[in-house]
């Protein structure tokens, strides 16, 4: 296996999650009953370029088919963050009716309709049929494609070149980064801003958020690592900030080489000079993963042994991609968690890969009383815990299972 950036040979494995299906292949009834297919979930280090990365079993049309049904809307604190992120830019970069943005893996509109409110004219690009659909009926232009060179060479011809180009919680799903952000080079405009959001390495690893480690994510980004990608097709990052999503994010600004109408901020040197002071550009920063990992494993499971033996009922909350990973690497199944309940109607009435946990209506818990809410989308607690407050009445307490086990 090579580096899917430098095509230097992989030889350090950092972490190994053993076995699990597809985080987001929740299965019908029907399927309870069929053979499921499970995929390793390894990952490795660089040791030339120190990107982080899967192995690719799973092919990423594959994954994000007809079947996906990750609706980013469902989300109420996402939907805040993305209001908040229209605000700035429109603001901070000028934008007007006379602009054009394109959003990669805009989902179901959940961002672009904040820059439609503005009357900003946008364009997504989502392969997902599920929720590209959700978008168009928002009224959101959106071309089902998956984006790359030849996606980026097209929307060239017809004249569609972004002032701003989005792709939040993108870059870790894209198999092919060097295909990928040469298309972001051909198709920016000559003044135009690259803004991406995605899960910061060096939070995954500090904060051990094993969990966000998944078959979709077939790269880790450190800012490091980041940086020499976007350098090699002439992309300069010209300012950087740490944001709280997913645990702990960066968002990276970047601009054409050439473009020098914007300065570069004190921010990039500073998180620059923060990662290698961890030495993230060193092996040895990677090596204890897997065993910080085994200790979350070890305690949740201690935690739920030791309640089932008390007769105490156990639900979870959110069925979360994350949430899978989780369960499928601790081995716990229904006997342990008796059901999930979600907001999605996508998901009710189907079931958790891996752990075949029953997916049900959140009135499901006023009716079973649970004792104990163990919280699989763990990043959104505040958001979930506000919502489900009610729990309160017969003394029910949440768990949140990373970056270590807490009752709460």
């Amino acid at each position: 296996m090579k580096c899917r950036y430098c095509k230097t040979e992989l030889i350090y494995e950092i972490i190994d999650l053993v076995n699990s299906p597809p985080s987001n292949s929740y299965l019908t009834k029907e399927e309870l009953n069929e053979p499921e297919v499970f995929y390793p979930l390894k990952i490795y280090v660089c040791h030339n370029c120190f990107l982080v990365q899967i192995d690719e079993y799973k092919k990423s049309n594959e994954i994000f088919n007809e079947n996906y049904i990750y609706f980013s809307s469902f989300s109420k604190s996402l939907l805040e963050h993305s209001k908040k992120y229209a605000d700035m830019v429109i603001k901070r970069f000028n934008l007007n009716e006379n602009s054009k943005v394109i959003e990669i893996a805009s989902n179901d509109g959940y961002l672009l309709q904040f820059f439609q409110e503005a009357n900003i004219p946008c364009l997504g690009v989502e392969p997902s049929l599920k929720t590209g659909k959700v978008a168009k009926e928002k009224g959101i232009e959106v071309i089902d494609k998956y984006f790359g060179t030849v996606l980026a060479k097209e929307l060239v011809k017809k004249g569609q070149l972004p002032d701003l180009l989005i792709g939040n919680n993108v870059l870790a799903h894209v198999p092919d980064i060097l295909d990928f952000v040469n298309g972001l080079k051909i198709l920016l405009n000559d003044t135009g801003v690259i803004t991406m959001e995605f899960t910061h390495l060096m939070q995954l690893i500090d904060k051990n958020l094993f969990d966000t480690i998944y078959h979709e994510h077939f790269s880790y980004f450190s800012f490091l690592s980041v940086k020499l990608l976007f350098e090699s097709f002439d992309l300069e990052i010209f300012d950087v900030e740490e944001i709280p999503t997913q645990g702990g994010s960066l968002r990276i600004f970047a601009k054409h080489q050439e473009d020098k109408t914007k300065e570069i901020s004190n921010n990039v040197s500073n998180l620059l000079e923060k990662e290698i002071s961890k030495k993230m550009n060193s092996i040895d920063y990677y090596r204890n993963f897997q065993e910080k990992v085994n200790n979350v494993k070890y305690s949740l499971l201690q935690f739920l042994l030791d309640v089932k033996k008390k007769s105490k009922k156990v639900a979870a909350y959110g069925a979360a991609a994350k949430g899978n990973t989780l369960l499928n690497y601790c081995g716990i199944k229904s006997d342990l968690i008796e059901f999930v309940a979600d907001k999605s109607p996508y998901k009710i009435g189907k079931f958790l890969p891996g752990s075949h946990i029953p997916i049900v209506e959140e009135e499901h818990i006023k009716i079973e009383k649970p004792n104990y809410i163990l919280i699989l989308p763990w990043n959104i607690k505040e958001e979930i815990m506000k919502q489900l407050d009610y729990v309160n009445e017969w003394n029910c307490k949440f768990v949140i299972p990373m970056p270590e086990v807490k009752v709460l």
